[in-house]
């Protein structure tokens, strides 16, 4: 299971819709280790002069690894990161998370991180079974 979702949220997205910020909570709350690798990315990015910032340590487990392939393969929990934190969120292999401005997603930077050539860079043989 990807959340751990209260049955009072359940129960109100049952009714309809969910508000961005119980959504985010949700997440927050149900996967700590992603939440806290793309927090740290995001103050590292605002911290940033050209505003870009990364995250290329490997998850301690595979239990962490999970949360971040979880938050970051899901387009409805990616989406909500990124409009709560109004950025645009990339991710490579099993566990490199990078955060660009929204104004920088048109931006060479941005177009060569989420390419096929900067994917195919970004390999080597030790994330083979990431």
């Amino acid at each position: 299971m990807s959340l751990d979702v209260s049955p009072a949220l359940l129960e109100k997205a049952e009714r309809g819709e969910v508000s961005d910020a119980e959504f985010v909570a949700c997440v927050r709350e149900s996967l700590p280790y992603a939440w806290t690798v793309i927090t740290g990315v995001i103050a590292e990015a605002e911290g940033a002069s050209d505003g870009f910032a990364d995250n290329e340590t490997p998850p301690p487990s595979e239990a962490e690894r999970g949360q971040l392939l979880r938050a970051l393969a899901s387009d409805a929990i990616r989406g909500g990161l990124e409009r709560h934190f109004g950025v645009k969120l990339a991710f490579q292999n099993c566990h490199r998370v990078a955060v660009f401005k929204r104004s920088q997603v048109d931006s060479d930077r941005y177009r060569a991180f989420v390419s096929v050539r900067g994917q195919l860079l970004n390999q080597s043989p030790e994330l083979r079974d990431c």
